[in-house]
């Protein structure tokens, strides 16, 4: 994961440096798998077809300014697609995205193939 959106970063500088109430996200977190990114203002272009639905992304004990997934998360029956990145999003009513990253390398999937995400493996930090 590599970048906290916008939004978000906005959220917690004013929190932690000017005092401004956080809104923390609706929970559970859902890890999204995009075809195209997205940047720090706009999302990405979201993996639809198959049996695909993003998965609720749980996580560690933050420690040394990092944060990691402690479980594995599995889409399965995906579509044929080429899967370039993740966005986190909350649960709200309306969801709102929080975080989004490249993926170290693409992943190109075939109708019905199985895409993992290892435990530990998806990662955001702030140092």
């Amino acid at each position: 994961m590599a970048a906290l959106v916008q939004v978000e970063a906005n959220g917690l500088l004013d929190s932690s440096m000017a005092g401004t109430a956080y809104t923390a996200p609706t929970t559970p977190i859902k890890c999204r798998l995009m075809t195209a990114n997205g940047t720090a203002t706009s999302a990405g272009t979201e993996v639809t077809g198959g049996s695909y639905a993003s998965q609720t992304a749980t996580f560690s004990a933050a420690s040394a300014g990092s944060k990691s997934t402690n479980a594995n998360l599995t889409y399965t029956s995906m579509s044929a697609t080429m899967v370039v990145g993740v966005e986190l999003w909350d649960s709200a009513g309306t969801p709102i995205r929080r975080w989004f990253g490249a993926l170290t390398a693409n992943k190109t999937t075939n109708s019905g193939d199985t895409f993992s995400i290892t435990s530990g493996s998806l990662t955001g930090t702030l140092s």
